[in-house]
């Protein structure tokens, strides 16, 4: 099965879901907007629509797909809206990308319960939206994060993202990980 989540850098998606036991492959790209196959440069630019996505393989056997939700609910701020810390603009807004009307059902679900608890304080603004295509993003930007780490994106931006996940969900990570 697969999940497709916008929250901020996919260098960031990436490198958490990535991480999961259960998640067989993360695939950064672009997913929501107009323009055909895309570059990052356009995408960048916040002209193209489309958000930077992952785009997650998973088996349901193993992870569900709520348990996914929760942990893109709790790796980025739903609560700001086309912005994740210092990257600004449409290309960084939180969005479910649904592939089916199941998993649309779940991700609402999801989102109502967070929002009457109310967790994040603020609105949530993520978007919950039919996936209609999905680009790869180029072969650079795929497993950033574990062949840069000592880039400073990755050492200030990334490694937090990654603590805290290890932290909350260290006992559901892939044993090369811990």
């Amino acid at each position: 099965m697969n999940a497709t989540f916008a929250n901020g850098c996919f260098w960031c998606t990436e490198a958490i879901f990535a991480r999961l036991n259960g998640v067989k492959s993360v695939v950064p790209g672009y997913s929501g907007g107009i323009v055909e196959n895309p570059s990052y440069e356009q995408v960048c630019a916040g002209k193209t629509g489309h958000a930077e996505v992952a785009q997650i393989e998973f088996d349901p056997n193993v992870i569900s797909y709520e348990k996914l939700l929760d942990v893109f609910w709790h790796t980025h701020d739903p609560t700001t809206l086309n912005r994740q810390g210092n990257d600004v603009g449409t290309q960084y807004r939180s969005a479910i990308f649904h592939h089916n009307d199941e998993q649309k059902q779940i991700a609402e679900k999801s989102k109502k319960e967070l929002e009457d608890k109310p967790v994040f304080g603020d609105p949530i603004v993520t978007e919950i939206i039919p996936l209609t295509k999905f680009y790869p993003a180029e072969e650079y930007y795929k497993k950033y994060y574990d062949q840069n780490k000592d880039a400073p994106y990755c050492r200030f931006v990334i490694d937090p993202k990654v603590e805290k996940m290890l932290k909350q969900y260290g006992n559901e990570l892939k044993s090369e990980f811990i």
